[in-house]
């Protein structure tokens, strides 16, 4: 038999990891642990594009659900500035209705390129009196001003926008 020095000499160059050769019986097999982890990491290995396959449509509605919400909140804005600066050109001595249809147009062709459709109460405002209300109203379909090719939210809406300013000039 081998003393437990010459033992010790023998293993000493091994690493933890390493084991002599004739350290496993001949009819070793690994456990059933790690084979059936190998045929279930097979077994699986479509799992990642059905996933994606299931969630990539609600995530894609939303995203674009988003983007087409945002743009609506957007356009309407323009068109609340576009209405005001409307109105102030309405308030002044001597606005006729073309006027005023032509700084709103003017104001969302600089933002967006598009035209809207205006509408001016009373028609024409220079024959409203010292200090009554001069309304101006900027309308257009969400549909010409979306950024998606259908808009599916907000395909039919109309967005609006309306100012009212009290006439400063008298004639």
């Amino acid at each position: 038999m081998n003393s437990n020095a010459e033992r010790a000499t023998n293993v000493e160059h091994l690493t933890c990891r390493q084991r002599p050769a004739d350290s496993r019986p001949e009819n070793w097999q690994p456990s059933r642990q790690r084979r059936g982890f190998g045929r279930l990491r097979r077994r699986n290995r479509g799992a990642a594009a059905v996933e994606f396959a299931m969630v990539a449509p609600v995530f894609f509605l939303l995203l674009f659900g988003i983007i087409e919400f945002g743009r609506c909140i957007l356009v309407q804005q323009m068109l609340t500035n576009a209405s005001r600066e409307g109105a102030r050109q309405a308030v002044l001595d001597g606005a006729t209705t073309s006027d005023v249809v032509a700084v709103v147009n003017q104001y969302l062709a600089a933002t967006m390129s598009r035209t809207a459709t205006v509408q001016v109460s009373p028609n024409p405002p220079s024959t409203a009196a010292l200090g009554a209300p001069i309304t101006v109203t900027a309308q257009i379909p969400f549909s010409q001003v979306s950024w998606l090719p259908a808009p599916r939210f907000l395909g039919n809406a109309t967005l609006s926008a309306t100012s009212v300013m009290r006439r400063e000039t008298c004639q």
